[in-house]
Formats: C-alpha cells, sequence, structure tokens
C-alpha cells in the first residue's frame, strides 16, 4: 500500500497527525477484529490491512504538536483567512478527531459515520450525506465536529445547487447551513462566496 492507501484504509485524510492515527486504528480494530467477527473472512481481512496501514503510518505521522507548531509561529498575511478558509471548509473530507467526553459506543458511530459521510460527499449523493449527518447531530448534539459536519454537509449541497441552477434551493440549503453553524467564521466566508455567485447567475 502506498501511504495514501494507508490514510485512507484508516479512514484519514493524507497527513493526519499521529494521535489521530493511532485514534481512528482503535476504533476500527475494535469493529473489524476476528474476535468481535468470527467465521467472517472479509472482516479478518480487513483487520489485516488496517494492522499494515496502522504500522506503515506510524513511521511516518507525526505528533499533533509538531504538525501545528509552524502555523502558529508563521505572520498571518492579509490572505491568511481565505486559504484557511479554503482549506476547512472545500477539502474532500470533513476532519475527524477523537472526542474524549464520548463513550467507545459514541465514537464507534461517529466514526462509522465520518467514513460514510467521506463518501456520499465523493459520490455528491446529498441528500444522504444530510440524512446521515441530521442522524448523527440528533446522537451526538454536543460534538462540535458533528455539528460542523452537519453544515458542511448543507452548504456543499447548496453550492451543488447553484451549479445545477436551482438558485432557490441554494439559498435555503445555505442559510441552513449558518443557522446550523453560526459561529464558524470560515463557515460564513464561503457561504458569503456562494451568495456572491448566485448573485452573478441571478
Amino acid at each position: 500500500m502506498t501511504i495514501e492507501e494507508c490514510y485512507s484504509v484508516l479512514g484519514l485524510k493524507v497527513g493526519a497527525t499521529l494521535e489521530e492515527v493511532k485514534a481512528s486504528y482503535r476504533l476500527l480494530a475494535r469493529q473489524y477484529h476476528p474476535d468481535v467477527n468470527p467465521g467472517d473472512g472479509r472482516s479478518h481481512d480487513r483487520f489485516i490491512q488496517l494492522n499494515q496501514a496502522y504500522h506503515r503510518l506510524l513511521e511516518v505521522a507525526q505528533p499533533a504538536a509538531q504538525v501545528r507548531q509552524p502555523s502558529t509561529a508563521t505572520p498571518t498575511p492579509v490572505t491568511a483567512p481565505e486559504t484557511t478558509v479554503k482549506t476547512r471548509v472545500t477539502r474532500k473530507e470533513p476532519e475527524f478527531r477523537n472526542n474524549p467526553r464520548l463513550t467507545d459506543l459514541e465514537q464507534l458511530l461517529k466514526q462509522r459515520g465520518y467514513l460514510q459521510l467521506q463518501e456520499f460527499l465523493k459520490a455528491q449523493r446529498f441528500p444522504r450525506a444530510v440524512a446521515l449527518v441530521d442522524a448523527l447531530a440528533q446522537r451526538l448534539p454536543q460534538d462540535p465536529e458533528v455539528r460542523q459536519w452537519h453544515a458542511i454537509a448543507y452548504q456543499r449541497w447548496g453550492r451543488h445547487a447553484i451549479a445545477a441552477g436551482d438558485l432557490d434551493k441554494a439559498r435555503i440549503y445555505l442559510k441552513k447551513a449558518l443557522r446550523i453553524d453560526p459561529h464558524n467564521r470560515s463557515l460564513w466566508m464561503e457561504v458569503e462566496r456562494d451568495f456572491r455567485r448566485l448573485e452573478q447567475i441571478f
């Protein structure tokens, strides 16, 4: 497996931190462990694949302190917020982090939801993505990442509606994204761009 494939096997974006690699591996290893799935060949193969990916990433993944330290030390130019917004909101995969306040069962639910959400967004199956995060938000209402995923799903659906020429729906979904995560400044800036596109088309 390539490094990119190893991250994908663990449901992570390339460059995820060592802590994120370990947390994702623990959750998925519990799910696919042979003791939990006796006689299931596919789960056994998946477990082997997880172990191979995990041990390879242990050699390359960096601790969070090393990954994030340069960004805090670098002065922020005027254009830095624009760049940050694109990274957080328009990335191919929503960000996943372990939440120590959740139980193991809730962590597993969140991990599975994260993996499913990635697939739905990649396939542009926005109604399914929104239905998934609606349900996750009801089960994990205090998790800030789930709230962010919820808003991102609506914002992506709104952006897709703009491209499809369905401007009324686009407005509805973009406004819903802002109501779900009103304190997310980067989301506000992305949605503002989308509304500017709407005005140009209209």
